[in-house]
Parts: structure tokens; sequence; C-alpha cells
């Protein structure tokens, strides 16, 4: 089953996420959601989407898939999901080994696994574990506001919604504490995105956050690659440390967990390898008795993929929804009722993205 064209698509849509005028989302008037699709076609007729991650930089991806990886993906067999995997990532590591050639790797791989489902004539999910869950449950992750009347008001409208857990994004104590008493007795998780490139800083703000029911505490350090700094400051935190979305791969989260750094691994399907990648790590999650939950603040195929391999696998977890409403979603079902996300029943991913 030969691959015979690869195509990309830019879904842009207008959104809103709660951003108030003196927040720092409001400030950047950040107002339309760009997610790179990626269709693969094969000579049998069947079709798959993937997804690259890129946000605003999506086109930096699309151009990869374009003029690297996709050409590079015509004749070869859709059914050799790894050794495809494995050719694009030697052919192209001098390109580098993260960013928009792993995005663009990651967009096939979730194509060729929808492919894999459509040909077997069963959803992904039944594909990969016969199916444990009909629907998994969401967070809401907020964007940083930065204001704390904002941070409140979104959080009491996520727990409304029903979202049983909810992430921020804040690293000021006013703001955080805003949420906890907006979102009542729901745990709170808080990606500060690598704000400190100390550990004693980090140390300060956990302790400072460590009565407020605090799910975990992601990337407080710079650089992402700091293992040995994330398993100091994970000794003394006295709250769960995550990290790993910003990492290369497989390889980088074996080098994560052997340093005993994270109690939470994150892998992104649009970033580490797709299906795939989110296997590979979780296989190594498992072995160092590390929880998974991983990163999916996207709206097309990546996040679809996901929620598929959190419904068949064995521990549950919750899939990240990035808080915010598309004026135009790619998929419609996906939007969250009362805080959960079905599983679609179709071969493959089970749903068509809106064009």
């Amino acid at each position: 089953m030969k691959i015979t064209r690869v195509e990309t698509h830019l879904h842009r849509s207008d959104f809103t996420y709660g951003a108030g005028p003196t927040s720092m989302g409001g400030n950047l008037r950040l107002t339309r959601m760009d997610t790179l699709l990626v269709r693969v076609e094969t000579e049998g007729g069947l079709h798959g989407w993937g997804e690259g991650f890129g946000f605003t930089l999506a086109q930096t991806t699309q151009d990869v898939v374009e003029r690297l990886i996709g050409p590079a993906c015509i004749g070869q067999d859709a059914r050799d999901i790894a050794g495809l995997g494995r050719m694009l990532a030697r052919r192209f590591h001098n390109f580098g080994r993260n960013g928009p050639v792993g995005f663009a790797i990651s967009a096939i791989d979730i194509a060729l696994w929808d492919i894999a489902g459509k040909a077997a004539g069963v959803p992904l999910h039944v594909l990969l574990g016969n199916g444990r869950r009909a629907e998994v449950p969401a967070y809401a992750s907020l964007l940083r506001y930065g204001a704390a009347a904002d941070v409140a008001r979104n959080a009491a409208e996520a727990r409304r919604r029903g979202y049983r857990e909810i992430k921020l994004h804040e690293v000021d104590p006013d703001c955080i504490r805003a949420a906890r008493d907006a979102a009542g007795d729901l745990p709170l998780m808080l990606d500060v995105n690598c704000a400190w490139d100390r550990v004693a800083p980090a140390l300060e703000f956990c302790a400072a956050v460590r009565g407020l029911n605090i799910g975990w505490v992601e990337e407080p350090l710079w650089p992402p690659e700091d293992f040995a700094g994330l398993a100091a400051l994970r000794g003394e935190a006295g709250v769960p440390i995550s990290a790993g979305e910003n990492l290369g791969g497989a390889e980088d989260f074996a080098r994560l967990f052997a340093a005993g750094a994270v109690d939470v691994a994150q892998p992104s399907a649009t970033k580490h390898g797709g299906v795939s990648g989110l296997l590979q790590v979780s296989a190594l999650a498992a072995e160092a008795g590390v929880r998974v939950v991983p990163h999916s603040p996207y709206f097309g195929p990546g996040l679809l993929a996901t929620l598929h391999v959190l419904a068949a696998a064995e521990q549950p977890a919750p899939l990240e929804i990035y808080f915010a409403d598309l004026a135009t979603p790619v998929y419609p079902a996906l939007v969250p009722r009362d805080g959960r996300v079905a599983v679609p029943g179709g071969p493959g991913l089970g749903l068509e993205p809106s064009l």
C-alpha cells in the first residue's frame, strides 16, 4: 500500500479565550488559531490525516512537510509506520531532531495510524488496545492572563463547563490564589513555562503553592533539558513535578526518567513522533514508574489521536483541552461536554476535519 500523495492544509479560525483588556492575552491580541493538517493518500484510495505542531508558526512546519518530508514519503509503504519514521528521522536529522522537522514527521505518523485503522476497519483506540473507554475526562488548559480578575473569571467558567481539573499558566501568586478561590476544591496544575534558570527560586515557588491543592508544577526550569536541576527540585518541592513537551523525543524522555526528574511526563503527539512517539514514551514511563499525561493544547488530528491513545491506555489520564472557543472548530465533535470528550467510533481516527 504505497503512499501516492502528501498534501497540507492550514486551517485558520478566529477564537476567544476569555482575555480581558488588562490581561497579557488582551495585550497580545491573540485572535486566530492556526492548525496544520497533513493528508496522506495511498494507491488503494485510503487516506489519513495528521497534524504537525506550529500555532502561529504553523507555516514553518507546513514548509518542511511540502519541501522535505512529504516528497520523501512518496512510494513508501504506508503499512510500515515504524520503518518510515526511522527513515525520515535519519535522513533529515541534519536539519534538527526537534522543531519543525520532528513536527512534520509526527504529522505523517498520525496520518499513517489513521490509515491503519481504516484499513483494519476499526477505530484507532480499538487497534491500539481493545478500546477500554468510550469517553475520556478533559482538563481545561487556560492561557496566561496575568490579571487576577481574568484568571478567576476563566477558572470559574471552566468549572461551570464541567471540568474537574484546571491548568494555569500563571507565575504570580495573586493570580494563582484567585484561581484557587474561583475553582473551589478542583485540583490546579501550574505550567510556568521554564520560568527560572536556577533551582532556588523554583523551590521557593513550589513552597508558596504547596498548600493550594496543586496537581503538578510543570516545566519550572530553563533549559527544559536541565534534568539534574529538575531531579534536585523534585526531591524537595513537596508537589509533583512534570515536564516533557519541549524535549526532542523518546531518547530525551529516557534520560529524563533515568535522572528521576519528574512525577508526570508530557509527550506530545504533534511534536514527538505522533502516535508511535506517545506509545514509545508511555512504555518507557511505565518502566520508570512515571505517570503520563500527554501535552495536547491543539485542535486537529493530534488532539484526536491523543484522545484515542488515552482511550486505549491501561492507566487512565485526562485529555488536555486548550481553553479557547474556535469560531470554526476543526472537529466540532471534540468540544467537551460536561468536562468529557466522547471517543469516535468510526475507523481510524473516526472523524474527518472540517476544512
